[in-house]
C-alpha cells in the first residue's frame, strides 16, 4: 500500500542528512542521490505506476499510456545544495504522488497521462551548472557541454553516471519524450517569504528572474606570506574581496541579487600568499538588461582591483537562464482551478530557477509555491508547516483533476 503524504515524507527525510550541520548532502550520481532514486522507484512500484528511466537519468512514474502523448507532468527533484534543507525539490516530488493518491480517492479518471517526475542534479552542487537533467533533455546543455564538466576531485560527469550504473554516451536531446508531454506543473515552497507575510498558504508563479553563474579567476604570484613584504606582493586575495564587495553594491543599486558562494585558494596555504583565488558569483535580476549592467560592472570592478593588484583576472560564464515568464493561459487557468479556495491565491515572480523555467522553452510550464514562513532556503532552517504542505499537495490535486480529467 502507498504511504501518506507524513508516511512518504518521513521515510525521505533521514537520506543525505549530514549529522553535524543538520543539512542535506544529497549530490548527483552519489550515494545518497542513487538512496533517493531507490526511494522514488518504490513509490512508483506501490502505486502500480510505470517506471522508466530517460536517456539523461531523469526519473518517471506514470500513471496512464506514456506514448499517448499531451500529458499532465508534475514533479520536482531530490538533489541538494550543500547542507541545504528538506524541503526544496522533495516537497514537490512527495507531493507529486500524494495528489495521485487524491485523485484516486476521489475516484477521478483521467482522460490524458499523468506522469510524476525527478529531474536529476537539479541543484548543480556536484558539477556547478544547475538543472543538469532537464537542461539535457531539451538541448539547453550539449553532450560535449556535459562531458566536460567536473566535480571537486575531478571526476567527470560521464564518469560519475557511469559508476552509477547510467550510460553517459546516451545523454542529449530529449525531443520525443518531450513531445508526450502537454503541460508541465512543479510545486516548490517558497524560497522567499512573499507568501510567510500573508495568509495564503499557496501561490502561482508569474515568471522566474534571468539568472546566472560566472567564474571569476583572480591570478597573482604565490609566495611566503612571513617574508614577502606588502609592497612587493601579487596578491589575488585583496582583488577578490574587494570584488565582493562591489558586487553588493552593484547589485543593490540596481534592486538586482549577487552573490558570491563558493570559493577555491590555490596553494590554500596559511602562510602562503595565494597565485590563484577562483570564486562562482550568483547573479540575478528582474530582467536581463539590468542583469548585464550589473554583471559588467562586477567584470569592470573586479578587473580595476586585480590590476591594482599587480595581477589579473579572467571571467568565464558557466550558465546562463534567461527570462521565464511562464505560460499565460496555463498560468490563469491554474489561478481559475484554485479560485474556490479558502483563501486568496497570489500570483507571484521568483528569483529561484527550476526545472518548470527550462522546460519552459519547450512545453507550457507553471509553478505553485507553497508557504515558507520565514523565507529561508539553501539552509537546514528551511521549512514548511505540515498544514501548508498539505494544502499545496489539495492545490496540486485540484491543479491535476482540472486538467488532466476533463
Amino acid at each position: 500500500m502507498p504511504g501518506s503524504f507524513g508516511e512518504m515524507w518521513a521515510e525521505l527525510l533521514p537520506v543525505g542528512r549530514h549529522s553535524g550541520s543538520g543539512g542535506y548532502r544529497r549530490y548527483a550520481w552519489t550515494g545518497a542521490d542513487a538512496e533517493c532514486r531507490d526511494w522514488f522507484r518504490e513509490q512508483a512500484a506501490a502505486r502500480g505506476l510505470a517506471y522508466e528511466v530517460d536517456r539523461n537519468g531523469n526519473q518517471w512514474a506514470w500513471l496512464g499510456d506514456p506514448a499517448a502523448g499531451d500529458a499532465v507532468v508534475t514533479g520536482s527533484h531530490l538533489d541538494s545544495v550543500p547542507d541545504g534543507g528538506a524541503f526544496d525539490g522533495p516537497l514537490g516530488v512527495v507531493s507529486a504522488f500524494a495528489a495521485l493518491d487524491g485523485l484516486r480517492a476521489r475516484g477521478a479518471r483521467p482522460t490524458r497521462p499523468v506522469a510524476v517526475v525527478n529531474f536529476g542534479d537539479e541543484e548543480g552542487a556536484r558539477f556547478g551548472v544547475a538543472c543538469v537533467g532537464s537542461r539535457l533533455a531539451t538541448g539547453r546543455l550539449t553532450p560535449e557541454q556535459a562531458a566536460g564538466l567536473r566535480d571537486a576531485d575531478g571526476v567527470s560527469l560521464p564518469q560519475a553516471m557511469e559508476r552509477a550504473g547510467h550510460d553517459p554516451e546516451a545523454i542529449g536531446p530529449d525531443d520525443e519524450r518531450l513531445a508526450r508531454v502537454g503541460v508541465f506543473v512543479e510545486l516548490h515552497v517558497e524560497q522567499g517569504r512573499h507568501l510567510g507575510d500573508t495568509a495564503s498558504p499557496v501561490g502561482v508563479a508569474s515568471a522566474i528572474w534571468p539568472h546566472g553563474r560566472w567564474r571569476f579567476d583572480f591570478r597573482g604570484e604565490a609566495n611566503h606570506a612571513g617574508t614577502t613584504r606588502m609592497e612587493h606582493r601579487h596578491d589575488p586575495m585583496p582583488a577578490y574581496a574587494a570584488t565582493v564587495l562591489a558586487a553588493r553594491e552593484h547589485a543593490a543599486a540596481a534592486g538586482a541579487l549577487a552573490t558570491f558562494g563558493k570559493l577555491s585558494v590555490a596553494p590554500n596555504g596559511v602562510n602562503a600568499v595565494p597565485s590563484l583565488v577562483r570564486a562562482w558569483l550568483d547573479a540575478r535580476a528582474a530582467d536581463e538588461p539590468t542583469l548585464g549592467r550589473v554583471v559588467g560592472a562586477i567584470e569592470r570592478s573586479a578587473r580595476e582591483h586585480a590590476a591594482r593588484e599587480g595581477g589579473e583576472v579572467e571571467l568565464v560564464r558557466e550558465s546562463f537562464t534567461p527570462v521565464v515568464d511562464f505560460a499565460p493561459a496555463l498560468r490563469d487557468e491554474l489561478v481559475g482551478l484554485l479560485a474556490a479556495r479558502p483563501y486568496e491565491v497570489p500570483v507571484l515572480p521568483t528569483g529561484a530557477g527550476h526545472d518548470a523555467g527550462i522546460l519552459a522553452a519547450k512545453v507550457p510550464a507553471a509553478m505553485l509555491f507553497v508557504r515558507n514562513p520565514t523565507g529561508v532556503s539553501h539552509s537546514p532552517a528551511e521549512h514548511a508547516r505540515e498544514d501548508d504542505c498539505l494544502a499545496g499537495v489539495e492545490a496540486l490535486t485540484d491543479v491535476l483533476a482540472g486538467l488532466a480529467c476533463r
